[in-house]
């Protein structure tokens, strides 16, 4: 059977930290295959952060992810790891060192990133699913360019031991798949789903984000939030920037960077 890398047309997958891991025997994700962005640690193997520099000055990781852990317990195979922008710090997918992914969707086109690998790996259908992080949308971001599903949950939702650090106070583990019940899926192993689930508070609804994104993402959310509403009652229009966007994205541009 042909190796991932020769199977990796589009530029995925790493060469200088290639590991592999099988998953358990039995579990609910037994029999498929995933990436792991190369910022999550393999006990035993250096992680690369898209850096060579950061290759070079890091030993050997002591213990596995969590995140990437819990894929594996649920019997996923990861099949190697995936590039990164430089230490994450872009959102284009671009890596000086190690090349740019290619966007299956859109050739010539950047992948987005900073899980370029990751998001390229899952589109080109290389594997089922794969493992990023998202700091300020380097989930979101590649998995609109393209065309995936890509989802970042609540920051801390999942444990981020075992993770290169960009921004902690932001970094979050997100995950990317081809349709949505593999990503339905692959977030009740992620999520740890077996514990009680919260009450339900009051719905609030960001008017000003809305309105900020423009009429055509509200009338495309439109029946989402309606189908939101329709499970936990009419929500409340809230203002949740009083100080206006410009200036939260300027706070989080200096958290970030700091």
């Amino acid at each position: 059977m042909p190796t991932i890398h020769e199977r990796d047309t589009l530029g995925a997958f790493t060469r200088h930290t290639h590991v592999e891991c099988r998953g358990r025997d039995d579990g609910p994700l037994t029999g498929l295959t995933f990436a792991g962005k190369d910022l999550y640690d393999i006990a035993g193997h250096r992680t690369g952060f898209g850096s060579p520099d950061w290759l070079g000055s890091h030993a050997p990781a002591q213990r596995t992810a969590t995140a990437l852990q819990r894929l594996l317990d649920a019997g996923a195979h990861m099949v190697g790891k995936a590039h990164t922008d430089e230490m994450a710090w872009s959102l284009f997918g671009e890596n000086a060192h190690y090349g740019t992914p290619v966007n299956p969707k859109a050739p010539g086109r950047v992948p987005g990133g900073s899980s370029s690998g990751s998001a390229s790996a899952v589109s080109g259908g290389l594997v089922d699913f794969a493992l990023g992080s998202d700091t300020g949308g380097s989930v979101r971001f590649p998995a609109s360019l393209c065309g995936i599903y890509g989802m970042r949950p609540s920051h801390g939702r999942i444990p981020l031991d075992g993770a290169c650090a960009l921004a902690p106070t932001f970094d979050t583990p997100g995950w990317f798949a081809r349709d949505a019940a593999l990503m339905s899926r692959v977030g009740r192993v992620l999520l740890a789903d077996d514990r009680p689930a919260p009450s339900v508070g009051r719905l609030l609804i960001a008017a000003d984000a809305f309105a900020h994104a423009g009429d055509a993402v509200t009338a495309a959310l439109a029946d989402a939030v309606a189908s939101v509403e329709s499970l936990l009652g009419a929500g409340e229009r809230v203002t949740v920037a009083t100080e206006g966007f410009d200036v939260w994205a300027e706070t989080f541009r200096n958290l970030q960077a700091s």
